[in-house]
């Protein structure tokens, strides 16, 4: 049996699970996750309890990376990292955004059915921007991933000749200005470490590893701080 320790912290979802091959043995996630610092080893602890598996057990650890949160992300793959080195396991990273694509089918098997349907998830990167691409029902990327200021014509070419199916944190806050009939909005639907563990094990399978010393996060945008105008002198 292989098992692998996934970390998904990409968003504001904290979400660790433990699979042997390609089932989920345990999981423990919270949707709205204030700190993942906080939240992330005690998670790891309860998951790996729950599952009765040793680290020792472990065959790889998987972390989602990214795009998304800057912070969420670094510190999901600081602690992949560190957990990979100290137990001399693989490292492995899988895409978030496909790995949502992936989990939104499973959840939704009738789709998978509809040759004509599109799938994009959405994750919120503030404002009416969001990190997104499109997959087709065979998990194909049809458009790359990006970080895109969504107006209403953002989706028209693909929306002339498909369904789509928009999901993610990022997706609700899109609604009003995507407003085609072909565009369908699912609420409640968030990146989980549980969907990773398909795609981690075939990656186990074909040797699909990071490098320990020079893998980083996929953050898609510069991190970009910013002053409180209270904080600006002359003010």
């Amino acid at each position: 049996m292989t098992y692998i320790l996934n970390l998904e912290t990409s968003t504001t979802v904290c979400s660790v699970s433990v699979t042997g091959d390609e089932n989920v043995i345990s999981l423990r996630e919270t949707i709205d996750a204030k700190s993942h610092a906080s939240l992330l080893i005690p998670f790891i602890t309860e998951a790996l309890e729950e599952a009765g598996i040793k680290t020792q057990e472990l065959s790889a650890i998987a972390v989602s990376k990214g795009p998304g949160s800057y912070t969420g992300l670094r510190i999901g793959v600081s602690t992949a990292k560190g957990l990979a080195y100290a137990l001399n396991v693989p490292l492995i990273s899988v895409d978030t955004l496909y790995s949502m694509a992936s989990g939104f089918l499973a959840r939704f098997p009738e789709l998978a059915g509809d040759a004509s349907a599109l799938f994009c998830p959405m994750i919120d990167a503030r404002r009416m921007e969001v990190y997104t691409s499109v997959y087709n029902a065979g998990l194909q990327e049809l458009r790359p991933i990006k970080a895109e200021i969504v107006v209403q014509d953002s989706f028209d070419d693909l929306l002339k000749k498909h369904r789509i199916h928009f999901f993610g944190d990022g997706a609700m806050k899109c609604k009003e200005t995507i407003q085609a009939d072909s565009a369908v909005f699912h609420s409640q639907f968030h990146p989980s470490s549980s969907f990773m563990g398909k795609i981690a094990f075939s990656h186990f399978m074909n040797s699909q590893f990071e490098n320990l010393a020079y893998f980083e996060p996929f953050y898609l945008k510069d991190f970009v701080t910013t002053v409180p105008t209270n904080k600006l002198t002359g003010l």
